[in-house]
């Protein structure tokens, strides 16, 4: 169980990853149902790794060492857990908080675990022209430097986004698996490796 969600120790399956590249998963958001109303100031006061500000957001922000992930709880009993590198991570963290409501004396159940948007990033190690990728693929492209340096692609099937950064880093998201991940980044890899920047 100890590689559930790492990457990088073994090597990469061409078949699966053509570019020979595995982006890495960074964030995953899931949330989950507790089913049970939740006093959300008695577990800021209970919990010691609860912070509750109901001026600023109507929910407690936990968070736990392990897996490091940050959680968001409302009052409805609805929770959503950030931060975790892997789905497996995102679950375990997502059932330790689930735990804590309950030790809190909530009647906290398990309900409607699902992964919301999963982000992974990669780098090509070669720069990329984003005016002329940007210029090609305009219908999926947004490129405005002086607001971002980042081009926005918005890829249609998957139903995924990348920025992609001159400097050939990519960043992916919006995806509920990790095959989107995988698949969008092998969508875009010829039109990068097409856009290639020659070092002069």
């Amino acid at each position: 169980m100890a590689d559930q969600g790492l990457e990088g120790s073994n090597p990469v399956d061409l078949v699966e990853h053509p570019s020979g590249i595995v982006p890495t998963l960074q964030n995953i958001v899931s949330t989950v149902n507790l089913d049970c109303k939740l006093d959300l100031k008695a577990i800021a006061l209970q919990a010691r790794n609860a912070e509750y500000n109901p001026k600023r957001f109507a929910a407690v922000i936990m968070r736990i060492r392990e897996p490091k992930t940050t959680a968001l709880i409302f009052a409805s009993g609805k929770m959503v857990c950030t931060g975790a590198k892997s789905e497996y991570f995102s679950k375990m963290a997502a059932r330790k908080y689930a735990r804590i409501v309950q030790k809190l004396g909530f009647p906290a159940k398990f309900k409607d675990f699902k992964i919301q948007n999963i982000v992974g990033s990669c780098d090509v190690k070669f720069p990329i022209r984003l005016e002329g990728l940007a210029y090609s693929h305009a219908a999926f492209s947004s490129y405005e430097p002086e607001l971002f340096p980042g081009l926005i692609y918005r890829m249609k099937v998957p139903k995924i986004v990348l920025l992609i950064f001159v400097s050939g880093k990519i960043v992916i998201t919006g995806a509920k698996m990790r095959e989107e991940t995988y698949k969008a980044f092998e969508n875009i890899y010829p039109v990068l490796t097409e856009f290639r920047k020659i070092q002069q």
